[in-house]
């Protein structure tokens, strides 16, 4: 076994949710509409910034539960406390020792979008209706995309026998 580990900037995921709000918000717009444009933009506003940080800690947790075969977490007690703007998501993978390390980035950057994803569905659930559905198909691409992943495999390698040449 070995253990991989996955670190997302929480800030990072913050700003790319917003700019998706922003957006897709820009697309909608026309001239009788600007009011529900402004609401379907996520900005830091308190209302705003702490429903997409409840949205991001649900998607991070139900993260863990689609990864929790290979999760190593010593952990003991759960928490709905607020995660602050400035935390840092940590995953720490027990994978099979033949695990491909060269899907490490397309696991890291799929759960980065499966997040984001799921966070804006939240948000337009609320803000817009008709663009939660678009974004929830994006998380699952994204699932489908991590679980692709984590079962990528190495080839075996023969070992050489003692002594020859």
């Amino acid at each position: 076994m070995q253990t991989v580990e996955i670190n997302l900037d929480l800030a990072e995921i913050i700003y790319d949710i917003q700019n998706k709000t922003y957006l897709t918000g820009k697309c909608r717009r026309d001239d009788t509409n600007h009011e529900l444009v402004a609401n379907m933009q996520a900005n830091d506003d308190d209302e705003n910034a702490n429903q997409v940080l409840r949205s991001i800690s649900m998607a991070f947790s139900t993260l863990k539960t689609k990864l929790g075969e290979y999760l190593q977490q010593t952990d003991t007690k759960g928490s709905n406390v607020l995660p602050e703007s400035d935390t840092r998501l940590f995953l720490s993978l027990r994978m099979p020792s033949n695990y491909n390390l060269a899907t490490l980035d397309t696991l890291a950057s799929a759960a980065h979008q499966y997040i984001v994803s799921s966070a804006v569905v939240d948000w337009f659930t609320i803000t817009h209706k008709s663009d939660a559905p678009e974004y929830a198909s994006l998380a699952e691409i994204s699932l489908r995309i991590m679980v692709e992943a984590v079962s990528k495999r190495c080839r075996p390698l023969r070992k050489s026998a003692k002594g020859a040449t």
